[in-house]
């Protein structure tokens, strides 16, 4: 028998495919909104209650976090500019989802310990929880809507369910529910009412 040939991929191209054959959709009477004609959303929630609801995620997660480091004897590289970690509060969280990605991204974490083994859906998930960190730290920020909010929560259940932590999804899906009966009631009492935002 003649021996096989190994196959020859093309070499690759730096080409832009975008220089190439194209195409451009009609816009027909489609106008380009200004910023000022977005719809606009509601926030219920005063700025101080948006500060302490995404404090609460913050620092849970933080322990969340520390627990299965913890648990697993995973390593935490010392950095000369930094304390050991001795407790949650010794690394903000978004040193803890820094410390997760590159464990998860080392194969340092085993499948067998992420619920249902999603590894690359804990990345992602880390990823989304970032902003949760960001608008709990920084006072300048500007007011975030009710679903921003809730989505928020969501995504520190959505890190525990993948950590396992059942204490902690428990704490996240209460507060969940409490800021969303907040939410609601304040929708019932106009009155109490924060002037609506625009729509990012």
């Amino acid at each position: 028998m003649p021996a096989s040939v190994p196959k020859r991929h093309p070499p690759r191209s730096t080409h832009d495919e975008f220089d190439g054959p194209h195409q451009f959709l009609p816009s027909g009477r489609m106008t380009v909104s200004k910023e000022n004609d977005l719809p606009r959303v509601q926030a219920h929630l005063l700025i101080q209650e948006q500060d302490t609801i995404l404090g609460k995620v913050n620092d849970r997660l933080s322990q969340c976090a520390f627990d299965f480091v913890a648990k697993y004897q995973f390593p935490i590289p010392l950095e000369q500019d930094k304390r050991p970690v001795q407790c949650p509060s010794d690394r903000e969280w978004n040193e803890w989802v820094f410390l997760l990605k590159r464990l998860a991204t080392k194969r340092r974490i085993p499948a067998r310990v992420i619920y249902s083994g999603q590894i690359k859906q804990l990345v992602t998930i880390l990823e989304n929880s970032l902003e949760m960190r960001h608008a709990a730290k920084h006072q300048s920020r500007p007011l975030k809507d009710d679903r921003n909010v809730l989505q928020l929560i969501s995504a520190g259940l959505q890190v525990a369910k993948l950590l396992k932590d059942a204490a902690c999804m428990q704490y996240m899906d209460t507060l969940y529910l409490e800021t969303e009966r907040l939410i609601q009631s304040r929708k019932a009492s106009p009155a109490r009412l924060n002037p609506t935002i625009s729509g990012r």
